[in-house]
């Protein structure tokens, strides 16, 4: 059974910043600038509030990282198996019964993110919730924003022993719940990935243009 209530003290963030990121052309994702801040700055201080702890999962530029985030996790292994392997890490590393995962490359992650999941989650009493929200006018999962409880590390431990990396297969194999965020009031650019430098720039360009303006050309793609 689920705690009645999921105080905030008890949910630790991982912020996922460890990928290759190769249609960044290399970089590290989570420190390219945008609106003068880097990525993972502009997640971290939206979530920071949310949650009672937060750790960056990065697999390079460490010290940079800690600059922002005191507590910094690598990846168990250098094969950069993907998110789950950042999901692997803050289970691993997490103080509290609840891990919250969320992307280095989300800087409009809601204000509300973990106040909605959490409530679903208590009253589902799932595993783990995870995000949908509209996207070509099709709700979609948003795999990589999720809540846990930190109960499915044995889970992903056997899971990360096969072939088969991809979060959904994973979150399919548990008790889940799905979290709507396409009510009028949502923000558009919510579960935005900036995945590439081309879309960096073009969205920085957009929101020069009109801070409210939601580009309808922006393609959400997940990790």
């Amino acid at each position: 059974m689920l705690n009645k209530n999921i105080n905030i003290q008890d949910i630790t963030c991982v912020i996922l910043s460890g990928g290759r990121a190769t249609r960044m052309k290399g970089l590290d994702k989570g420190l390219q600038l945008f609106k003068g801040l880097p990525l993972v700055e502009h997640v971290y201080n939206r979530i920071k509030v949310q949650v009672g702890t937060v750790i960056i999962n990065a697999n390079r530029n460490l010290d940079k990282y800690r600059e922002i985030c005191t507590t910094v996790c690598t990846d168990e292994n250098e094969d950069y198996d993907g998110p789950l392997a950042g999901f692997m890490a803050g289970l691993e590393l997490a103080p509290t019964p609840y891990l919250l995962t969320v992307p280095c490359d989300a800087p409009y992650v809601p204000h509300d993110l973990v106040e909605r999941l959490k409530i679903v989650l208590m009253q589902s009493q799932a595993q783990i919730a995870t995000v949908r929200a509209p996207e070509n006018g099709v709700l979609r999962a948003q795999p990589v924003f999720t809540l846990m409880r930190t109960g499915v590390m044995e889970n992903l431990q056997k899971f990360m022993t096969g072939k088969d990396k991809k979060i959904q297969t994973w979150s399919a194999s548990l008790n889940q719940v799905f979290v709507d965020f396409d009510t009028p009031g949502d923000d558009p650019l919510a579960f935005c990935n900036i995945n590439s430098t081309e879309e960096l720039e073009r969205i920085e360009k957009w929101i020069a243009k009109s801070p409210d303006f939601a580009p309808r050309g922006f393609v959400n793609t997940t990790v």
